[in-house]
């Protein structure tokens, strides 16, 4: 499995809504846990948008304005270690 980078997302349909998994890159070990709920708070720039896991544990990469995550809240899926850091996938459930 080729190694995660920030900004890395893939999206499915459900009955119920859309599932999206967004990657954050993260500096330290220890502060999130896979199955933790986490909160995210959007940066908006004139052309693109930036999420960071709260409090300031995690950033993802810049998404085009169009490409907006609607959920505030997501659950971490999964936390990858590699030479650059480490890398935590977290998935959001949306409508």
């Amino acid at each position: 499995m080729p190694a995660a980078r920030i900004g890395d997302q893939t999206r499915k349909k459900r009955k119920n809504g859309v599932t999206r998994d967004v990657v954050f890159k993260m500096e330290r070990p220890g502060l999130v846990e896979v199955g933790q709920t986490v909160e995210v708070t959007e940066s908006v720039t004139p052309f693109n948008v930036n999420y960071m896991i709260e409090p300031a544990v995690a950033m993802s990469g810049l998404f085009k304005l169009n490409d907006r995550i609607p959920a505030d809240h997501g659950v971490v899926k999964a936390i990858e270690e590699n030479d650059r850091g480490y890398y935590v996938t977290v998935t959001f459930e949306y409508e």
